[in-house]
């Protein structure tokens, strides 16, 4: 039987207008400790988000939003955060936030594959939210 990793994961949205309780799904982060597994995965559906904010600023948010993965890489000119331990930089990119970018609740689970988990969810929660 292949080994199970346990894994954590939080979903990136752009939610511009809190009181309308609209968002749109724009990325993944999961962190799967056991195997030193970290990544987060954006993909800004522009059409869609212009659909509900017509005056949202994207360039802005694409800016932000692009940190996401470079911090969650350790790229280090993503400043401070992207130096820290990946547990510190997961919970850094997960941990609540009032702005327009937002991360779900965390979901926790067991994988075989954390990278084929990854994809999986990407397409499943981010991808097939939108046109493609």
């Amino acid at each position: 039987m292949p080994a199970l990793h346990s894994f954590d994961y939080g979903i990136l949205r752009i939610v511009p207008c809190q009181e309308r309780g609209e968002f749109v799904n724009t990325g993944v982060v999961m962190h799967c400790p056991e195997s030193g597994f970290l990544e987060c995965r954006v993909d800004l559906d522009e059409d869609r988000v212009r659909t509900l904010w017509p005056d949202l600023d994207l360039d802005l948010v694409r800016r932000h939003l692009e940190a996401f993965p470079r911090i969650s890489s350790g790229n280090p000119e993503a400043g401070p955060i992207a130096h820290l331990s990946r547990r510190e930089r997961f919970h850094w990119l997960v941990a609540p936030r009032s702005t327009i970018l937002q991360v779900s609740p965390i979901h926790s689970g067991l994988c075989e594959s954390p990278q084929a988990t990854f994809e999986e969810l990407f397409k499943r929660l981010v991808l097939s939210t939108g046109h493609r």
